[in-house]
This record gives structure tokens, C-alpha cells and sequence, in this order.
């Protein structure tokens, strides 16, 4: 089956302009905190993983009477609410996440940024939150990187993560949509996303709670979405699991996805399978780009539902090979066990996940040929 386009494809397709005529949308406010030469340096021989933040942020205004305005990259600092903002009340909030990468050459790039941009508007309608245009999206990338590119690490498995959210500031107590938004972006230079960095994760299979149900938000990049995942996963780790693997809300029997990834299935025939988007799944870009890579492989991908206790026979009978998450933080990773109240099934890390994250981060690093124009050039 050969992977069909979805809208958030085809809009991130949209051509945009270079970073030079971009930049200066968001103008810079010199900062007189930012770290020293030493300071920073420091910071980046221990980075960690969303831990530390870089020496700016972008930021615009959204209001009904003026749209998107004071448009700026500033200093990295704290943020005024007021006690009555609705995002504490309501939880009108969206974000995305997505890297910048030092090439070889000294050069610093981002992958698919602009299906970002389109998700970031896709979770926003689901919650009546104003549309960012494509352009002011792009152009706070360009000058918040620009602004900290010294913060582009040049490690292997190490990028400048990027953090751009949405956010209800509007002080009021009525039940609506609120008429004041924030948006920021802000940049944490980081290493590996698990601490083990490229190991298979053992998954705990949780019966009890879910995301999100049908006509729900778990198709929404919301912290809602994250926040109802939490509880599973403390349980999960207390019991010494990685992560949680979450079943469908309607059924309980099918696979969702886990609480920040999208999940794939390698069978012992070398095709590989993912559980459909059902409105309750992230549309995650990862997950598209490597449908998309394998299909230009030849590899036989399919979007179907994929029924726990149909993979755990196929996983002892040996129909299935491999099992790997994705998303933007991990990349790739492999999956090594499956554990639920029934019993545990083992896998192996095996040659398609190797291949699959080897191919993904050599295009992201400009190691390997972009032939899909998923690159942009921010520095």
C-alpha cells in the first residue's frame, strides 16, 4: 500500500520563502542577561534533555481587534499571568516541537518545520484558538536560531529543540474562547531523549486509563492530551517500565499510541504496519516522514487497526519481528518488550528500526540526500 498524503502533507508542501527574507519579522531585543562565552559553553557540556534554555525566545500577541502583533525575539525569561488568564482555567493551550541541526559544514537546518506550522493550526481549531500564519510561524524559527545558534550543538544525537506553544492569556472567568493569545518559542539544546540513549524501552500496556476518547482532542498537540497520560506513566515507571502503551477508548483492544510516540509494527516478511488515524492518534510528522521513506524503499507499509492480542500471538508465533516508537524528541526507538496484567512478550532490536532511524537522522544531519525537500536552511 503505498502511504497517501494526508492534509497536513500537502499543506506543509506549501512553498516558503528563504530564511533571509524572513528574518527581521520578529524583531530582536538585544539582551543584557545572556550568558558569557564560558557560561554558555558550560551549559553545553552537560545538556540533557529539555532541561536548560537558551538566551532568547520569540513571542507575538494575538487580539481580536489586532491579530498577530508585537512581534519579537527577546530575552529568555519569566512570564506575566494574570491569577484569572483563562489557559489556567480553561486549558486553551497548543504547542509543537521540532529541532535544529548542525550540518557538517557548520550550517544549521530544521526538518519539516512547516508540517509543524500546519499542526500547530490543526491543534489550535479542535480548541478555537486563531490561526498563526505559515510565514510568522517560519520567520520566529529563523530568529530565535539566529539569534542562539551558538546553542546548535555539533554532538552526535544531539540538536537545538525547539518549543513553539500557544497559549489563552485573556484574564476572565466565562466559559468561551478567549481573546488574548500568546506565542512563544523557546530553544533547549539537548542530547539524547532517553537516558540510555539508542535502547530498546520496555512498555507497560495500560487497560485502565486512555488519552483521549472518541470526538475527543487526541488528535490535538495539547496538554490536556499529556497531562491525562501522566498518572499511567508514573504506575508504569514505579513498576520499571520506559513507557506506556495505550489501547483504543472505544474498544480497549486495539493499539493507540504510546504517551508521546506513534507506534510501528515490523512483520517477519518485512512489511511494516501502523495503527491508523482515528481522530484519537497525534499525526505525528516523524510517522509520516517514515511511511513516506519506506514506501520510496519499496517496503510494504500499511494504516490499519492493529488489535493487541492479535500482535502478542503474532509476536509468539514469530509473524512479528519488530517493534519501534517514533517522534520528534526520540527519533526512533526500539521497542523490546510488551508487558500487561496478561503476561510479557520480548522482541529484538532488529535491522528495520536500525535502518529506518539511520535513514531518517541522515537526512536531518545532511548526510544522505533530501529527495523529499523536507530540509530548510535557518543559518
Amino acid at each position: 500500500m503505498t502511504y497517501t498524503l494526508t492534509q497536513l502533507d500537502e499543506q506543509a508542501a506549501a512553498p516558503i520563502a528563504p530564511a533571509d527574507e524572513l528574518a527581521g519579522i520578529f524583531d530582536l531585543v538585544p539582551s543584557e542577561t545572556a550568558r558569557s562565552d564560558a557560561e554558555a559553553a558550560a551549559l553545553m557540556e552537560n545538556m540533557g534533555f529539555g532541561s536548560k534554555f537558551s538566551d532568547y525566545m520569540a513571542h507575538a500577541t494575538w487580539t481580536k481587534e489586532q491579530g498577530w502583533h508585537d512581534k519579537r525575539i527577546e530575552p529568555y525569561g519569566m512570564m506575566s499571568l494574570d491569577p484569572a488568564g483563562s489557559v489556567l482555567h480553561y486549558g486553551q493551550e497548543i504547542f509543537e516541537g521540532l529541532k535544529a541541526y548542525r550540518h557538517e559544514d557548520g550550517s544549521v537546518w530544521t526538518f519539516r518545520p512547516t508540517y509543524n506550522a500546519a499542526r500547530l493550526n490543526y491543534s489550535g481549531s479542535r480548541l478555537a484558538m486563531p490561526e498563526l500564519p505559515f510565514e510568522d510561524f517560519m520567520a520566529s524559527i529563523v530568529g530565535l536560531v539566529r539569534a542562539d545558534e551558538r546553542y546548535v550543538p555539533t554532538g552526535e544525537g544531539t540538536s537545538l529543540y525547539l518549543r513553539p506553544f500557544i497559549y489563552a492569556s485573556e484574564a476572565f472567568l466565562g466559559v468561551r474562547s478567549a481573546h488574548r493569545f500568546e506565542y512563544l518559542v523557546i530553544a533547549s539544546p539537548s542530547g539524547a531523549y532517553f537516558a540510555n540513549g539508542f535502547q530498546p524501552i520496555n512498555l507497560w500496556v495500560e487497560r485502565e486509563y486512555h488519552r483521549a476518547g472518541p470526538g475527543g482532542m487526541g488528535d490535538a498537540k495539547t496538554g490536556g492530551n499529556y497531562a491525562s497520560s501522566l498518572l499511567p506513566k508514573v504506575i508504569a515507571h514505579d513498576k520499571g517500565y520506559d513507557e506506556c502503551l495505550f489501547l483504543d477508548a472505544a474498544t480497549n483492544t486495539n493499539l493507540d499510541e504510546l504517551g508521546g510516540m506513534n507506534v510501528f509494527v515490523v512483520m517477519a516478511d518485512g512489511s511494516v504496519k501502523t495503527p491508523r488515524l482515528t481522530g484519537n492518534i497525534l499525526p505525528g510528522g516523524t510517522r509520516s516522514s517514515i511511511l513516506q521513506l519506506l514506501d520510496s524503499q519499496g517496503v510494504q507499509t500499511s494504516e490499519e487497526t492493529i488489535a493487541y492480542e492479535e500482535l502478542v500471538e503474532g509476536i509468539k508465533r514469530g509473524d512479528v519481528a519488530e517493534m519501534f516508537a517514533c517522534g520528534t524528541a526520540a527519533v526512533v526507538t526500539s521497542i523490546g518488550s510488551l508487558t500487561s496484567d496478561d503476561g510479557r512478550v520480548e522482541l529484538e532490536m532488529g535491522e528495520v528500526t536500525k535502518r529506518v532511524y539511520k535513514d531518517l537522522t541522515d537526512i536531518q544531519l545532511g548526510r544522505a540526500e533530501d529527495k523529499f525537500n523536507w530540509l530548510y536552511r535557518v543559518a
